[in-house]
């Protein structure tokens, strides 16, 4: 038994270890850790005001209602918990309006819970509500349950109407807390987006120059680069989420008119690099292919040098995407310079590319053969990250 302690105690420490550096990164930085932090805090806050009041101060027979809606409508930005406010609370006064007009028509029975059921489920169906139509059933049910349980209608109209009042309550604390206390500004999620677009391209790139500088490209290590650059349209949909919780953290969010904040209100720039970055891993995906293909076309021509060329023009776009990766708009000036001068060294060893593969008297007009496709791929990747280039170095520039 000693001996099994002992062997879990090293466990027991690492996870410990992993909280602690949870915790530090929470403190220490704004990034995901910090905002979960945020949010759960505020909807701790939220829910225990909307306690006391349904409880403490209207000594509601429900109290519950209240934090349950605060913390259901606590949500990332301020945007988001107004419209999701505005969905519940109409999703629960459908509901109950429901139960109030066919409960005092047919009265409490097993039919008239059905046909609440029905109309509910039928209401719910409504695309307005959005995420929150499955809460007109729910609120019918709870409605239907204290219908039931109430003697004499103004008892059971004032119980029904109390459910209405206190979700109310709970949407408005949570909307006045999201408010008042550090309203979510998302400016980072926007940088974040493009860091992990671009250091996925950047990985994959890393991995693919070497190998064709060397002339590695058997079928084991073509068919793994095809693979990953096939698995970044997950990538992609993530980062589009990020972004558009940036540009929606802006929204009704007061801290936006501070003066620190003022100059930083437009994801215009940023959009334009998510979309480049985006458009350039699906070239990198048409690149694997082709490469993937290369093994069962390419026995006649001295391709050795072009492969080399290629990888040294790689390289250099590899140098842009990690730069790309490390972005940070308090550091954007000297990081746009950058990008110009990485910009043009690749130009230059795509240029170099493409005279080598003429040089060397490839068939780049045969469709059937790789090299004109990988000339036409690297130039597209060449004018998405000028493109890149030319809208940071437009948005740092005075």
């Amino acid at each position: 038994m000693a001996g099994g302690v002992s062997a879990a105690e090293p466990v027991e420490t690492g996870r410990l270890a992993r909280i602690g550096q949870w915790w530090s990164r929470a403190w220490g930085s704004d990034g995901h850790e910090r905002h979960t932090a945020l949010l759960i805090g505020k909807s701790a806050l939220a829910a225990t005001i909307a306690w006391v009041i349904s409880y403490n101060l209207l000594n509601a027979q429900s109290p519950a209602f209240a934090p349950f809606s605060a913390v259901l409508i606590m949500q990332v930005t301020v945007y988001q918990s107004l419209v999701q406010s505005l969905r519940y609370v109409g999703a629960v006064a459908a509901g109950v309006a429901v139960q109030a007009a066919l409960g005092f028509l047919a009265g409490p029975e097993v039919v008239t819970f059905a046909l609440v059921t029905l109309a509910a489920l039928v209401i719910g169906r409504w695309p307005a509500l959005g995420a929150q139509r499955g809460q007109v059933a729910t609120a019918a049910f709870f409605a239907f349950s204290t219908y039931t349980s109430a003697t004499g209608n103004l008892e059971k109209l004032a119980q029904l109407g109390q459910i209405v009042l206190l979700v109310i309550i709970g949407s408005a604390v949570a909307l006045a807390v999201n408010l008042a206390v550090f309203p979510p500004m998302r400016f980072r999620s926007a940088e974040y987006s493009i860091r992990t677009l671009a250091h996925a391209l950047g990985d994959l790139l890393s991995d693919i120059h070497p190998a064709l500088a060397a002339g590695e490209i058997e079928e084991e290590r073509t068919e793994q680069w095809r693979t990953r650059a096939a698995q970044t349209g997950e990538l992609i949909t993530q980062a589009r989420a990020g972004m558009h919780t940036a540009q929606e953290s802006l929204y009704y969010n007061p801290r936006r008119l501070l003066r620190r904040h003022r100059e930083r209100t437009s994801f215009e720039n940023y959009g334009a690099v998510l979309d480049a970055l985006e458009r350039t891993l699906y070239q990198a995906a048409s690149l694997t292919r082709s490469l993937d293909q290369w093994r069962d076309s390419e026995t006649t021509y001295p391709y050795r040098p072009f492969l080399e060329s290629y990888a040294t023009f790689l390289e250099a776009i590899a140098d842009i995407a990690q730069l790309l990766s490390t972005l940070d708009e308090d550091h954007l000036a000297s990081q746009a310079a950058d990008l110009c001068q990485l910009a043009e060294r690749a130009q230059h060893c795509r240029s170099q590319m493409a005279a080598q593969a003429e040089g060397d008297g490839l068939p780049l007009a045969d469709p059937t053969r790789p090299y004109g496709v990988l000339t036409v791929e690297a130039t597209r990747l060449m004018e998405e990250f000028q493109h890149t280039s030319d809208v940071l170095r437009r948005y740092t520039t005075p």
